[in-house]
């Protein structure tokens, strides 16, 4: 993500050069793939493009089992990932394998969608394979590894697609192999940046307690009255427990004094990870002066703003007094529950998108082990989820260690105008609409191939739409709430540039958090510490810009409502926007 010229060769010409330069480190790995073996059997004649798309998906699985638990295949709910370094290495082989089978399908011979399909799914491998050879965070990020096992069993519990008895079966086969991962993390990480270690430590203390906690409550319930499988779980989860702490112990007194590597990417990196993600493929000056210039129109509309409400106070005092009204640890996550039917009524009213179901998520903590530094998040359920309809909306509580001072400025956040573009972002019409048609996206690709862009850009547009349409009647507070939330946004995108390749510092971003987005120093300091491991977390503000275009090119071509141009695109999926907007505009 740092340092290169800001003029780039074709996205042909840079795929085929990233891809060949990484053949060599894969060509150490020994013991051919599954898939090498199937392509070898399969080389004479050509490939049908669903047969190619049904092999990436399962080697993907096979790789990562919690994955398929997660999107709603259960076939591997018994397994837990194998992050050690010859599985990562024969995955690297795997997806060279993959890409070329992808290529050599002809793509003349493929119908509209189905080449914008393959399209998605060659990007979906370059950007894996990018991270696992070249960018390799598995040797540089320990969170990959602090998170994993917590994920992967809550993942079984806290939904109701299997009798209990049947998942904790499940629960238990994933818990006997967190040692394994742990283990395959203190083998592969070396020299990770310390903003790395310091929030993996959180995690695997927060796994702790929630071994120790929450599966084990919910494991005693799940077994009923069969006192063996009760037996086999307290074994499993006693060993599991003591590989999290043991882990912690490692993370906090030999990891964490050798922590000296950098996070930042370059700028090589920074744009080839964004091409292969997000297909964004503009030049690092052109891409920078986007969000500058929008920082500075939504920072002037702060300001224009704040005086509406209070022209005897400076902007920052205004939001001062907004962020007073908010929960206390105690009422946080009962005031957000009470907090989120009236987004819904706004949007059934005005008639904006059609909304797919009547189930509302659940609003609930943060779990412990995935408090990485966000402050609400969405989980839903995966589109081959056939009978568990649980979604979550997370919001992320006070952890008891903190300072009184660090409590209080996180629960400023969540004062009432905040909580509601939150809402709307998290849930009403964002996140969970969005992912409420999952089931019926058209294809395979699309229900399993997701970009931040899309997924994160719609959420953010979704919360400049819902004001713009007359929700709360114009109140200026609301709008300097929303304009709050954009200019996060604008101070992230600027952020994860200036990180990875400008030689920021982590307080350099606080600052601008601080004093261009009036976040509070500790809020301030963990969004700019989120740009060191999510580098191109411009995504929202890039993500929101380009619907905001699309929308309106939508509706005047084909002189469409508002609405019918919200059902069109959340119709498609997540797809990369470029492919959104070819599939929108044929």
């Amino acid at each position: 993500m740092t340092g290169a010229s800001p003029s780039f060769p074709s996205v042909r010409r840079l795929l085929f050069a990233a891809c060949c330069g990484l053949l060599a480190c894969a060509r150490q790995v020994p013991s051919p793939t599954p898939t090498e073996t199937s392509q070898a059997a399969t080389a004479e004649k050509p490939e049908k493009f669903p047969e190619v798309v049904d092999a990436v998906f399962e080697a993907a699985f096979d790789f990562s089992p919690s994955n398929a638990t997660a999107y709603g295949l259960h076939a591997h709910d018994g397994r837990l990932d194998d992050l050690s370094r010859p599985r990562i290495e024969a995955r690297i082989r795997e997806l060279e394998a993959l890409l070329a089978r992808v290529r050599a399908v002809d793509r003349a011979s493929l119908s509209f969608d189905e080449a914008i399909d393959a399209e998605a799914l060659e990007h979906q491998l370059l950007a894996e394979h990018f991270d696992l050879s070249v960018v390799r965070t598995w040797e540089r990020n320990p969170m990959s590894y602090a998170g994993l096992p917590g994920g992967a069993v809550d993942g079984l519990m806290k939904r109701d697609f299997a009798p209990k008895a049947e998942r904790l079966r499940s629960v238990i086969s994933r818990l006997k192999a967190v040692p394994a991962v742990f283990a395959a993390g203190k083998a592969n990480v070396k020299n990770p940046p310390r903003e790395f270690t310091v929030l993996a430590l959180r995690m695997a203390k927060g796994s702790v307690g929630f071994f120790e906690g929450s599966v084990t409550q919910w494991a005693k319930d799940a077994a009923g009255g069969d006192t063996a499988l009760l037996a086999e779980f307290t074994g499993a989860n006693a060993q599991a427990v003591a590989a999290a702490k043991d882990f912690a112990q490692w993370l906090e007194k030999e990891l964490l004094p050798r922590s000296n590597g950098t996070y930042a990417l370059g700028e090589e990196r920074f744009l080839t990870k964004l091409r292969y993600e997000e297909m964004i493929a503009l030049p690092l000056p052109e891409l920078l002066a986007r969000g500058e210039a929008n920082l500075e129109r939504d920072y002037q509309a702060f300001v224009a703003t704040a005086k509406r409400i209070d022209p005897t106070l400076t902007p920052a005092q205004v939001m001062a007094t907004l962020e007073k009204d908010h929960p206390t640890a105690e009422d946080l996550i009962p005031s957000v529950r009470r907090s989120v039917e009236g987004v819904r009524r706004f949007l059934v009213e005005k008639d904006l998108v059609t909304i797919p179901s009547e189930v509302r998520p659940r609003v609930e903590e943060t779990p412990p082990y995935a408090r990485s530094g966000s402050f609400a998040s969405m989980d839903t359920p995966g589109p081959y989820e056939a009978k568990a309809t649980e979604a979550f909306y997370y919001v992320t509580p006070v952890e008891p260690e903190w300072t009184a001072q660090h409590k209080e400025e996180h629960l400023r956040l969540y004062n009432k105008p905040v909580v509601d573009l939150i809402n709307v972002h998290e849930v009403w019409p964002g996140h969970y609409l969005q992912f409420l048609y999952a089931p019926r996206f058209p294809t395979k690709v699309r229900k399993l191939v997701s970009v931040s862009s899309n997924a994160e850009g719609w959420a953010h547009y979704a919360e400049q739409m819902m004001l713009d349409q007359g929700y709360r009647n114009g109140d200026p507070k609301l709008r300097l709430a929303q304009l709050s939330e954009a200019l996060l946004r604008d101070c992230r995108y600027v952020t994860g540039i200036k990180l990875h390749t400008a030689g920021w510092t982590v307080e350099d971003g606080a600052r601008l958090f601080r004093e261009r987005c009036f976040q509070q120093p500790a809020n301030a300091f963990e969004e700019a510490r989120r740009g060191t491991y999510n580098p191109t977390y411009l995504y929202y503000t890039f993500g929101k810009l380009e619907i905001q275009k699309l929308a309106h090119e939508y509706t005047a071509s084909k002189d469409a409502s508002l609405k019918q141009f919200h059902d069109a695109f959340v119709a498609q999926g997540s797809l990369p926007l470029p492919l959104v907007r070819r599939l929108l505009m044929r």
